[in-house]
């Protein structure tokens, strides 16, 4: 096997996911400070994803290559487990059509 694609050291593994998840909380901390100046278009008793989640996971998955809301929900929905680490999630990943009707309404 080529060298590149040897399976990584399990303890090596183990290290860059612990530090790939510190630095993702870290990066997580700073994108909601930003955000923070972005106001939530939604009325406050409809809120069930926080708005900081639900940009994070549009920016993450576009990234990834999403074109679409349904995009954004499959690439949440793929991605959970690495997801839950940094993010809170209080409900989970948000539908596609939260996607749609969060950024109709966001003004920047």
């Amino acid at each position: 096997m080529v060298s590149g694609f040897k399976s990584p050291n399990n303890s090596l593994a183990k290290n860059s996911k612990v530090l790939s998840i510190a630095n993702a909380t870290a990066l997580t901390e700073k994108m909601e400070s930003i955000f923070s100046e972005i106001k939530d278009p939604r009325v406050k008793r409809n809120r069930v994803h926080l708005l900081t989640d639900i940009l994070i996971i549009a920016i993450l998955s576009v990234i990834a290559g999403s074109r679409g809301w349904e995009d954004m929900e499959n690439y949440g929905l793929s991605k959970y487990e690495w997801l839950e680490q940094f993010l809170k999630l209080p409900e989970g990943i948000p539908c596609a059509d939260t996607f749609r009707r969060v950024f109709e309404r966001i003004i920047f």
